[in-house]
């Protein structure tokens, strides 16, 4: 099932999300309809905000980098990227901030320069609710960062200066009310 993707202004995209346990109804068909969803609209993550569900749960998939020559060295790491994270927490953040270009399915059309570490620690359940510790780096950090924010209430836009949130308030607006391009299913507030 394809879910329609929360549209910016929508509150549950606002909410520190909640802890779930390996009784959370349906789970298993959740994360599947998330990757479908995510999917549908051409992503490489997901976080269940973005799908009305206020829970510390979100998916990525970064095997499209594996086919990018600026991805080449690790190539072979990218082509079997795709996990499910369930209940995670960073630990860890570390190195030299660098920039990169981020879009959102929350947020279609906008994609602006974003800052972040290059390497993190999180502790997170996965799928089978085994808990796992990993240090992750290059791109797949900068998806799960993009993702963990979800499910802590905060948006890539968030980020940015004043200056810039001030350009971009009528493309928000427009979102929020429904006047977004996107190609795919979107729930507005």
């Amino acid at each position: 099932m394809i879910y329609p993707i929360r549209a910016y202004g929508d509150p549950v995209l606002r909410k520190k999300c909640e802890d779930i346990d390996a009784d959370y109804p349906e789970l298993k068909n959740v994360i599947q309809d998330m990757f479908e969803t995510m999917y549908n609209a051409h992503g490489v993550g997901l976080a269940a905000p973005q799908v009305g569900l206020p829970i510390r749960l979100f998916i990525v998939d970064c095997t499209v980098f594996a086919e990018d020559e600026e991805y080449a060295a690790i190539k072979d790491e990218l082509s079997e990227f795709r996990q499910v994270f369930i209940n995670a927490r960073i630990v860890e953040e570390s190195g030299d901030e660098w920039k990169f270009n981020e879009g959102c399915l929350s947020i279609p059309g906008i994609r602006e320069d974003v800052s972040r570490q290059p390497v993190i620690t999180i502790d997170y359940l996965d799928e089978n609710f085994q808990p796992q510790r990993q240090t992750f780096s290059d791109i797949r950090a900068r998806v799960i960062q993009h993702e963990y924010d979800h499910i802590e209430g905060i948006l890539f836009t968030d980020y940015l200066s004043n200056f810039k949130k001030k350009l971009l308030k009528r493309k928000l607006q427009n979102i929020t009310s429904g006047k977004a391009n996107a190609d795919y299913p979107m729930r507005t507030p």
